[in-house]
């Protein structure tokens, strides 16, 4: 199976950026079923990247059919190391403009049909990760720096809230998610974060505003149409990030923790595990499986 140490998650236009070369299209199949769609595996600045389509080609995905587990451990096994994720996000304060990057560094959990996307454990076999900080430190300094070959403003930190959608936020619940200090308010990246960081993966997301959701009186409906384009105006701006990033983490070794993030973190004694689940989870758990945790 090909190998990449870079994921990337998101919408087509990052892996139709005219600098990719080498492109084959890669199937995956894991224990939690398919993932959204074949990776693009490519080479972006001699580095072979791993690409996924979030909602698969032709957005057929809502954000609640999105196969979160199947994403993830199919990175793992292609041998990713390091995932970053671009994602289109609705602003809840005013400093965040349309067309304006954020690099947040929490997530509030505002989902309710996904309790089963977002962990791989269970079935004889728990583990409690360490969420405090969500993202990678290390990862998401390498992204704020890529932003500079970009004309965009761009933000570090900030809270993500995780919505179950499809539908937008209504007025009431954008105004009360604004007042409650929130940030950015999109529909994917929780799951995802919380899915790495039990893969030992690193993770980062790079938040593309559109609007400023409902909440603002001057911009007070979210329209698909103004939603589409500070999108497809913003995805070449992402292209030329991502493209720096990968540049950039081509040589850096991790020095982060996010690769033992397991370590002390599964409960269930070695010697427990029910041998069905643990085929499940070997692409990662397959080194504690000797170890007295």
């Amino acid at each position: 199976m090909a190998t990449a140490k870079i994921g990337i998650i998101g919408g087509s236009g990052l892996y139709q950026m005219p600098e990719l070369t080498d492109i084959e299209e890669v199937t995956v199949e894991t224990p939690f079923g398919s993932p959204s769609d074949a990776f693009i595996m490519g080479t972006l600045e001699g580095v072979r990247v791993a690409f996924l389509p979030r909602h698969g080609r032709g957005h057929r995905l809502t954000p609640s059919e999105l196969p979160f587990r199947a994403n993830i451990y199919a990175m793992k096994l292609l041998g990713v190391e390091r995932i970053l994720s671009a994602s289109a996000v609705g602003s809840l304060q005013e400093k965040y403009a349309p067309l304006d990057m954020v690099i947040p560094d929490q997530f509030f959990d505002r989902t309710r049909a996904r309790a089963h996307e977002s962990t791989f454990f269970g079935e004889g076999i728990v583990a409690h990760i360490t969420f405090a900080h969500p993202v990678c430190a290390e990862l998401g300094d390498v992204v704020e720096a890529a932003c500079g070959v970009a004309e965009v403003k761009t933000h570090r930190g900030g809270t993500y809230i995780c919505m179950e959608g499809p539908a937008f936020s209504t007025k009431a619940e954008s105004k009360l998610y604004r007042l409650s200090g929130m940030d950015v308010i999109g529909m994917t990246n929780l799951q995802e974060a919380k899915l790495a960081r039990e893969a030992e993966i690193c993770y980062t997301t790079l938040a593309l505003v559109t609007d400023y959701d409902c909440w603002h009186e001057e911009h007070d409906a979210v329209s698909v149409e103004t939603v589409v384009e500070y999108l497809n105006k913003n995805v070449r701006n992402a292209q030329l990030i991502m493209r720096e990033a990968v540049r950039r983490l081509a040589d850096q070794p991790r020095a982060c923790a996010c690769g033992s993030a397991l370590k002390n973190a599964i409960f269930t004694a070695p010697d427990l595990w029910p041998a069905a689940t643990k085929k499940k989870l070997e692409a990662i758990i397959k080194k504690y499986s000797s170890e007295v945790l």
